[in-house]
């Protein structure tokens, strides 16, 4: 049996709650299952399921876990165990896709550790999931979807997503193995009132820094500069080797600061307190 993960990450955020939802399919050589995970500002929650409860439409984008449902349309939560009881659901606006596969010409690339995708930069939720007797609400709020399949997360790798007033932007940047060889791949997008700027090894983007929680990413003209203020980090668990065996960790809501420069014009400069983050390095 091959080893493989596929998961996807629902992000939703009004202005005093954040709330991520992760359902996920898994396979070693010897074991399968599906999860789901809740990421909050207080806690984590992993709930397993047999894998046979997993089932997702090739042609649309939906995906059924037991009695919890995900779609272009909503989530809707229905789990009870011994440490998480989540109920609600959500609705969703139209999404907002990029123009194009962000992985680029490494789509087709066999064999990639991790394959990343991106459903929607920026779409409104709507809806109210109780867990463990915490309300989280959303009245007309943000909402922000990717995926990522493969067969393990990068050995090192940091990954971004915030909203500002007028648009959103996500980065990531990891170690990616070709082989016997590695380098440092690059993969953002910065959307600003709906006009689309991405930064991308395969456009020529060149990571200027890595440390201590800052990233620079040079792409000819462009320049974006991320930095970690101060992280609000959760453990979570992560695919190595097809299983979810691996603890990293994200602030699902954190400060940090954003800056995005074409020549001398800055697009963006701001600092937040509603980021998320992960910073594995």
């Amino acid at each position: 049996m091959r080893e493989y993960f596929c998961g996807w990450y629902f992000k939703c955020q009004s202005s005093n709650q954040a709330l991520a939802i992760i359902p996920a399919i898994h396979k070693s050589k010897d074991h399968r299952s599906c999860s789901i995970q809740l990421i909050t500002n207080d806690g984590v929650f992993n709930i397993c399921f047999p894998y046979d409860k997993f089932c997702k439409q090739k042609k649309n984008f939906n995906i059924d876990i037991e009695n919890n449902r995900f779609s272009s349309d909503g989530i809707e939560l229905c789990l009870n165990t011994p440490d998480c009881t989540a109920v609600g659901s959500l609705k969703f606006g139209e999404f907002s896709p990029i123009k194009y596969d962000i992985m680029g010409p490494f789509r087709y690339v066999p064999f990639m550790e991790c394959r990343h995708t991106v459903v929607s930069m920026r779409h409104t939720v709507t809806g109210e999931i109780t867990i463990n007797g915490k309300d989280y609400c959303f009245d007309n709020d943000l909402g922000y979807i990717e995926g990522d399949r493969g067969y393990s997360f990068p050995k090192e790798y940091a990954w971004t997503q915030c909203f500002f007033e007028n648009g959103s932007l996500m980065l990531s940047v990891a170690s990616i193995p070709i082989g016997s060889f590695f380098f440092t791949g690059v993969i953002g997008v910065i959307v600003i009132d709906k006009k689309e700027y991405r930064l991308a090894t395969y456009l020529g983007a060149k990571v200027r820094k890595i440390e201590g929680g800052e990233i620079i990413i040079a792409q000819r003209d462009m320049s974006l500069s991320v930095k970690l203020i101060k992280k609000q980090a959760l453990p979570l668990f992560a695919p190595e080797s097809g299983t979810m065996s691996r603890t990293i960790h994200e602030s699902i809501c954190c400060n940090a600061a954003y800056c995005f420069k074409i020549g001398d014009n800055t697009l963006l400069s701001f600092e937040t307190s509603e980021a998320s983050f992960e910073y594995e390095y």
